[in-house]
């Protein structure tokens, strides 16, 4: 679908959803990340009592033919329970239907910025460094506390009940690893038998954003302005997000474990006083540790789709070469332990 075509549609779509007799689209255009989501950025248009309203929105669609992490529908009302608790989320407003040929849903555009460098080194960005980890630990709180059964969302993944949450995670990515994997990795075969030496048991679930980090987060210069990317969701063990966002990668150049900007404890003891979940720390090293391989899969697997002709994309390539980052960090964490 051309986005010529994408326009005409989205205004025939808004203009049944708003019940307004004209809504025009201007200004789409597609954004960069989200590489399982196309994600188009637009102004509505909305003709309404001899007046006109601008709603600045953002176009969530599903890639035709692509596998999806989250089915649509439960994205669209895990955003709204966040929404109704309190977090920083963009506003859904519309759910979609069979206009764009493929699964969407409309939100809130919300004006900000979420390159990670800029965050790092920009000086209109020294106030947002210093209050940014204390306000993330706030609304991760806050997510961990989102009622499941209140909102409907037991359809989330989930671990199976009665075995410990980590244990689907860690067999699910050494089966990804061992699939598609092009040549050994000592460190990361190393990695798995430090897992299971080490699996926490299972204790209090809860909603966990799947990837909650610096990257996934708009910013102004007053600090957090909304959790991106939530398509990763799921039940299971909230010390999982503690551990993510710590993971070497999202640090982005940064010398502060939290982010490159915060510290680990002053981010514990944050979190905890916000209300959320005791914070166990050997259980949140655990998921460093499985965070850092983890994303060392990910970047075999976007390595694989360049080695295997099914991307150009030089990013992907480049991604690959990441590997070798993880590797090193996992030696780093799993010594002496």
């Amino acid at each position: 679908m051309t986005p010529e075509e994408l326009t005409e549609r989205l205004a025939d779509y808004l203009k049944r959803a708003t019940g307004a007799p004209s809504v025009r689209v201007e200004g789409l255009r597609r954004l960069t990340g989200g590489a399982s989501r196309e994600i188009w950025s637009f102004d509505a248009v909305v003709q309404r009592d001899g007046g006109e309203e601008t709603m600045p929105l953002v176009l969530r669609m599903d890639p035709r033919g692509g596998p999806m992490a989250t089915e649509r529908s439960l994205e669209f009302k895990l955003l709204k329970a966040a929404c109704a608790e309190g977090v920083k989320v963009p506003e859904v407003k519309f759910g979609g239907d069979e206009s764009l040929e493929s699964p969407f849903f409309i939100m809130e555009r919300i004006e900000g910025e979420t390159i990670a460098r800029r965050l790092l080194r920009d000086e209109q960005y020294a106030e947002t460094r210093r209050v940014l980890p204390e306000q993330l630990a706030g609304i991760l709180a806050r997510i961990h506390r989102i009622p499941i059964e209140k909102y409907g969302l037991e359809g989330l993944p989930s671990a199976p009940p009665g075995r410990p949450p980590a244990e689907g995670e860690v067999k699910k990515y050494e089966q990804v690893y061992r699939m598609i994997a092009p040549e050994p990795h000592p460190v990361f075969e190393l990695t798995f038998r430090w897992l299971a030496a080490r699996m926490p048991p299972g204790g209090e679930r809860a909603l966990v954003h799947g990837d909650y980090r610096i990257g996934n987060v708009i910013f102004g210069p007053e600090g957090a302005r909304s959790i991106l990317d939530w398509e990763l969701a799921h039940i299971g063990d909230p010390m999982e997000d503690l551990g993510w966002i710590c993971v070497r990668s999202w640090r982005f150049g940064g010398s502060l474990p939290v982010g490159g900007i915060g510290e680990r404890e002053p981010f514990f003891r944050a979190y905890e006083a916000a209300g959320g979940h005791p914070v166990d720390v050997e259980r949140v090293r655990f998921w460093e540790v499985f965070g850092n391989v983890r994303w060392g899969i990910i970047c075999i697997s976007q390595a694989r789709t360049y080695l295997d002709g099914r991307s150009k994309s030089v990013e992907l390539a480049s991604i690959g070469r990441r590997i070798s980052e993880t590797e090193w960090e996992l030696l780093n964490l799993m010594e002496g332990t």
